[in-house]
């Protein structure tokens, strides 16, 4: 990393910080990499913890986190962290205390039963829903509406582990009649079929960590041909946000040996509800229309 702002001109709030971050990170060092990444995927864990305990989270000592924050032009991480502790304070109120209390619950657990693993689950999941109610911005909802209801053609790209996402918004959107291709990794085609999309259609592509090449490369093929693409994934520092017209980041979180896809189905789900009210024009009460349904 090189040429960071002087001390005198550090980011004083944290969105003026994740503006540098994403600004600097392509110069940055693999370990400045995966810390940048950390902190934009887990503000909530960085205001209330150690410098060791999220060291310890991240899988890096936690001196590197004190120079990275140095090389930014703070004096320590303590004065980083502040930023985070700023923004959680000024959440919507009574939010900081959920988070301390969903904290506390999953630190004091004792129960390892298989009912244990599933109250955990439910915890941790009721945590990453809740937090899309602080991070997802209406204006972003509303874009990504407009895209998907001008779209002569939805196109739906996800391998791995969001191939689930996409399935889901394939069953919806066809159930609502709005016309969508699932870009499918079956048969090698994906990329070649990716190439008949225009401007008149749009992309709507979801990946997560580690992000499947095919659909980074052809995200940023379709970027190239001015068309609209609406985009989850769990870091605004993902591959997919340069490319991206509007970008919903969801945090991931490495505690099971699968991490839950609650939160980005939830949203995926929201969004087309959202498109159901403009197509059905009704707004009190849309409906998906299902296979069995009269």
């Amino acid at each position: 990393m090189a040429s960071f702002p002087p001390p005198d001109n550090v980011p004083k709030d944290y969105e003026e910080l994740i503006r540098l971050i994403h600004d600097r990170h392509d110069q940055m060092s693999k370990t400045y990499q995966k810390i940048s990444v950390y902190l934009t995927q887990n503000p909530n864990d960085v205001a209330v913890h150690s410098v060791n305990a999220i060291a310890e989270r991240c899988g890096i000592h936690a001196s590197s986190f004190v120079r990275f924050a140095q090389a930014l032009g703070y004096r320590g991480f303590k004065d980083l962290q502040t930023l985070f502790q700023k923004r959680l304070a000024t959440a919507a109120p009574g939010f900081e205390a959920r988070v301390q209390a969903l904290g506390s619950e999953l630190n004091t657990r004792q129960d390892r039963s298989e009912y244990g693993f599933l109250q955990d689950l439910i915890v941790r999941d009721i945590a990453s829903l809740q937090g899309l109610l602080e991070d997802i911005s209406q204006e972003d909802l509303v874009r990504a509406t407009d895209i998907l209801f001008k779209a002569d053609t939805v196109y739906l790209l996800g391998q791995l582990r969001a191939s689930s996402v996409v399935e889901l918004l394939r069953y919806v959107l066809t159930m609502l009649g709005k016309k969508c291709v699932l870009l499918d990794a079956g048969g090698g085609l994906a990329t070649h079929m990716a190439r008949t999309i225009d401007e008149n259609d749009a992309l709507f592509a979801v990946s997560f960590r580690f992000y499947a090449n095919e659909v980074v490369s052809i995200t940023e093929e379709i970027a190239r041909k001015n068309v609209p693409i609406i985009a989850i994934s769990d870091s605004s520092l993902s591959p997919l946000a340069k490319s991206a017209d509007v970008l919903f980041a969801v945090p991931e979180h490495d505690y099971t040996f699968s991490r839950s896809l609650a939160a980005p189905m939830c949203l995926a789900q929201s969004i087309v509800v959202a498109l159901a009210a403009r197509v059905q024009d009704d707004k009190e009460s849309p409906r998906i229309p299902t296979v069995t349904g009269t």
